[in-house]
């Protein structure tokens, strides 16, 4: 990526600010704060376009043409290491062809709510299949998986109850919390006795309520599973229901891809999923007990006052949904395939974290601007990666992932620009280069909340 052309006179350049600046500014000086003033005056801002000037901003990148193995990348083909595609199944035939009868059976969209006129017989027929999936009574499907969590948690957790999230929980879980009526109480990550220790805090005073634990099955940057049959026992000790997010382990763990909690033999007592990752479309669901569903049906917000799936992704998920269920051979690549990716790179001196049975391998990097040149170094070599820094971290990383449908070739070829990487302390010399250009203020702390 090249360093940003926009002249700073122009509309989109840093001469575009002044109006704004200037609202600012009368609003200081007539002694009324301006809601747009954390706009203008934002540290985090201030980052992201000096980072965009000097070609290291790794955000809202745009990609030409079907995300597969490969994507071009400014006119270039890259090895894409940067997508949920896991099982590959956004190219596949039957998938497109489910989608386009979709769209034209029922149109470009419905125009309405599930509540109202959104609800198609393909919601039926898919609820109906994810349900049997991962052995629960009922499913609901949401538009999105983030709204499925949030919906979910915000209606379900009232006055008096609380919702226990893992530190490393996905934002959607605890934004959900936040919502909710009740009380958000965070544990350490992973930590079963850490759950039980707040567990037993809150069931010791009197006139408390409900309890729902909510963890994911597969963490989505580090790729490490959540402890179920531990958490299940903490729940069942301290009368706590269980929620599994099961996004990032959906079709690509356990018997027929049922996720984590089939695979542990562990009883869930709701399940989240999504179709944005290996069900190759975009949209959620929450499967539980029926009572929990209907309740759903009648009281979650986000799902009553959003408009409904688009029909082509209900049809790609139904047919995707069927495919990664039946073809265990996709889920037999996608896991050998990042073992190969994070042997090696863990023989040529990346730091990459625990082995897991994941699609994700994550490459822990020192700090924030060392993640950047790591990322553009990749990119410039021919490899796309995704750059996660705090908050939504705790450290810099670059988080890797791999489709069933890569190649060994294509894997090795990544592995190969790694190498040239670290052999020519590319990171450390770009990172030295760049020391001074941007802000001391802003400066590259890789553990800072």
């Amino acid at each position: 990526m090249k360093p940003s052309q926009t002249k700073p006179g122009s509309a989109n350049g840093t001469g575009g600010h002044a109006n704004a600046n200037a609202v600012v500014a009368q609003a200081a000086a007539s002694g009324s704060p301006d809601i747009f003033a954390r706009c203008t005056r934002n540290p985090e801002i201030d980052l992201y376009r000096s980072a965009d000037q000097l070609g290291l901003n790794p955000f809202y990148r745009e990609i030409e043409g079907e995300i597969g193995p490969t994507v071009i990348y400014q006119g270039n083909e890259v090895v894409m290491l940067g997508s949920n595609n896991y099982l590959g199944l956004t190219t596949d035939p039957r998938v497109r062809k489910a989608a386009h009868e979709a769209l034209d059976h029922y149109g470009t969209g419905v125009t309405g709510s599930r509540l109202l006129n959104g609800t198609l017989s393909l919601h039926r027929e898919l609820e109906e299949f994810l349900a049997g999936w991962v052995e629960l009574p009922s499913a609901l499907v949401f538009t999105t998986g983030y709204t499925a969590n949030v919906g979910l948690v915000s209606t379900l957790v009232q006055s008096g109850d609380a919702v226990f999230c893992d530190s490393a929980a996905h934002a959607s879980l605890v934004d959900g919390a936040r919502l909710a009526a009740g009380t958000l109480r965070a544990f350490q990550h992973n930590r079963p006795n850490s759950l039980r220790h707040g567990l037993r805090s809150w069931r010791s005073e009197p006139g408390r309520g409900g309890v729902l634990v909510a963890v994911d099955g597969i963490y989505s940057m580090e790729g490490d599973w959540a402890p179920l049959p531990e958490v299940r026992a903490a729940c069942d000790d301290h009368g706590a229901r269980l929620l599994v997010d099961e996004a990032h382990a959906l079709g690509v763990v356990g018997p027929g891809g049922a996720g984590t909690a089939v695979a542990t033999g562990v009883r869930a007592d709701l399940v989240m999923g999504t179709f944005s990752k290996s069900l190759a479309s975009c949209g959620g669901f929450i499967a539980g007990p029926e009572d929990v569903i209907e309740y759903l049906r009648v009281s979650c917000r986000p799902l009553l006052f959003t408009a409904s799936n688009v029909p082509a992704s209900l049809g790609a998920a139904l047919a995707a949904a069927k495919i990664a269920q039946a073809e265990d051979w996709r889920r037999e690549a996608v896991l050998s395939l990042a073992h190969r990716l994070r042997s090696g790179l863990a023989e040529l001196g990346y730091e990459v974290g625990r082995p897991t049975t994941s699609s994700i391998v994550p490459v822990r990097v020192g700090d924030v601007l060392s993640a950047a040149v790591l990322w553009r170094a990749l990119l410039d070599g021919g490899v796309y990666t995704n750059c996660s820094i705090p908050p939504a971290v705790q450290r810099p990383m670059l988080r890797t992932s791999v489709m069933a449908t890569h190649t060994e070739a294509q894997i090795d070829r990544a592995l190969s620009v790694f190498e040239d990487i670290a052999r020519h302390g590319v990171v450390d010399a770009g990172r030295e280069r760049l020391v001074g250009l941007l802000e001391p203020e802003l400066e590259l702390d890789a553990t800072a909340p």
